[in-house]
C-alpha cells in the first residue's frame, strides 16, 4: 500500500518492525473508524491477520472522477512505464498510469456502459480490474488503509464492508462471501499501449500534490521478504517476491514464462514480451529493471482474466493452489 510521502526503504522496514506489536487491531478498535462495518459477518478467523497499512481510511485516496485525454496528446509518461490497459467491447481502449495508481491504488470508472474498479497493490504487484455491480448495485471502492498478508484491504462505501483485493472477495460485513467478477485486463507498457491503440485514451494526471512518476518503495521486489508478511515463503525454492502469473488457482513463475518464450498448456496460451520497467525497482518508475509484459489467452485467442503477482501473495491466498513449475 503506498503512501502520500517517500523515505528510504530501509527506514520505513525499520519504522514497521518496531512498531508491530501496535499494529495489529481487533473489530473493537476499529468500530469508532467504522461505524457502518458489520463485524458479526466475516469470513476472517484469525483478526491479527488485519494489519494497519499505515495510512487511516481514505488517507490513500482512491480516484472517482478519472479524467482522459487521447494517447498521441499525453505528455510526461516515459515508454516503458506500466498501465493497466481495459479493452472492453463498445468502448475505446483506456491505459491507467501505474504512476497514478501507485498512489491512489483504486480508479473507480465506467466504461462501455460497465462500472469498473481498476485496482493496483504495490506490495503484492496485484494490478486487477473488477465490475463494480454486485447484486443490483453499483459499489464504489475506497482504501481502507488495512493489509492482509500484506495486500490491500478495499472497502465499499454503500456498506463499508471490506474487500480483499487479491482475491476480489468480500472478507468482513454484509458483503462477505460475495465474488467480484474479474474482467480481462492486464498490464503493459505505455509503448505497447499507445503503439496498438493510437488514438485509444490514457487517463489525466489527478489533481492530488503527488511524486507521480517516483516509486516510494525503491528495490522493494529485490528484497527477500515483503512488508509486514509473517506467512509462509513459496514452495519450490520460488523466492517470495518473484512475480508469478495467476489465473485462477494456478501460478506459473514468470521466469519460466520468459525462458520458454511462452507457454501453452491448462487450456491458457501466455505470452511474453521485453519492453515494460518494473514499477518497484528504480526510485523512477520509468529506469526500472525490464521485467516484460504478459498476455493470458484462451484457444479462441480471447483474453483471460489473470494477474501478475508476487509468489508469496499467491501462497498466502491460494495456500492449496497448483504451481505451474517444470
Amino acid at each position: 500500500m503506498s503512501r502520500p510521502f517517500a523515505f528510504p526503504l530501509v527506514a520505513l522496514i525499520a519504522a514497521l518492525i518496531v512498531a508491530a506489536p501496535v499494529l495489529h487491531a481487533n473489530p473493537s478498535a476499529w468500530r469508532g473508524e467504522w461505524p457502518q462495518t458489520d463485524f458479526s459477518q466475516t469470513s476472517i478467523r484469525d483478526w491479527s491477520e488485519i494489519r494497519s497499512g499505515g495510512p487511516p481510511k481514505d488517507g490513500i485516496p482512491a480516484i472517482d472522477d478519472p479524467q482522459f485525454l487521447r494517447a498521441g496528446d499525453k505528455h510526461g509518461i516515459e515508454g516503458p512505464e506500466p498501465v493497466i490497459t481495459v479493452e472492453i467491447d463498445g468502448a475505446e481502449p483506456r491505459a491507467y498510469p501505474i504512476r497514478y495508481l501507485m498512489w491512489h491504488e483504486i480508479v473507480n470508472d465506467t466504461v462501455g456502459g460497465i462500472p469498473v474498479a481498476v485496482t493496483y497493490c504495490p506490495l503484492c504487484n496485484s494490478g486487477m480490474t473488477f465490475d463494480r455491480r454486485v447484486k443490483g448495485r453499483v459499489l464504489s471502492f475506497g482504501v481502507s488503509g488495512k493489509l492482509r498478508h500484506s495486500d490491500m484491504v478495499m472497502y465499499d462505501r454503500e456498506t463499508e464492508s471490506w474487500w480483499q483485493q487479491a482475491i476480489g472477495e468480500g472478507i468482513v460485513g454484509e458483503m462477505t462471501g460475495v465474488e467480484l467478477r474479474h474482467l480481462p485486463t492486464w498490464m503493459e507498457s505505455w509503448d505497447q499501449f499507445r503503439a496498438r491503440n493510437p488514438q485509444g485514451l490514457v487517463m489525466a494526471e489527478p489533481r492530488f500534490r503527488r511524486s507521480y512518476g517516483r516509486n516510494p518503495y525503491v528495490g522493494y521486489d529485490s528484497l527477500t521478504r515483503p512488508f509486514l508478511y509473517t506467512g509462509e515463503n513459496p514452495p519450490h525454492g520460488i523466492p517470495p517476491l518473484e512475480r508469478v502469473v495467476r489465473v485462477g488457482d494456478r501460478a506459473w513463475p514468470l521466469t519460466r514464462i520468459r525462458d520458454e518464450g511462452g507457454i501453452r498448456e491448462s487450456g491458457v496460451a501466455i505470452t511474453w514480451e521485453r519492453g515494460q520497467a518494473s514499477a518497484l525497482d528504480h526510485g523512477v518508475i520509468s529506469e526500472g529493471r525490464d521485467v516484460g509484459t504478459v498476455r493470458v489467452r484462451d484457444a479462441q485467442g480471447r483474453d483471460v482474466p489473470h494477474d501478475v503477482m508476487f509468489a508469496f501473495a499467491f501462497h498466502a491466498f491460494w495456500p492449496q493452489g497448483t504451481w505451474m513449475v517444470r
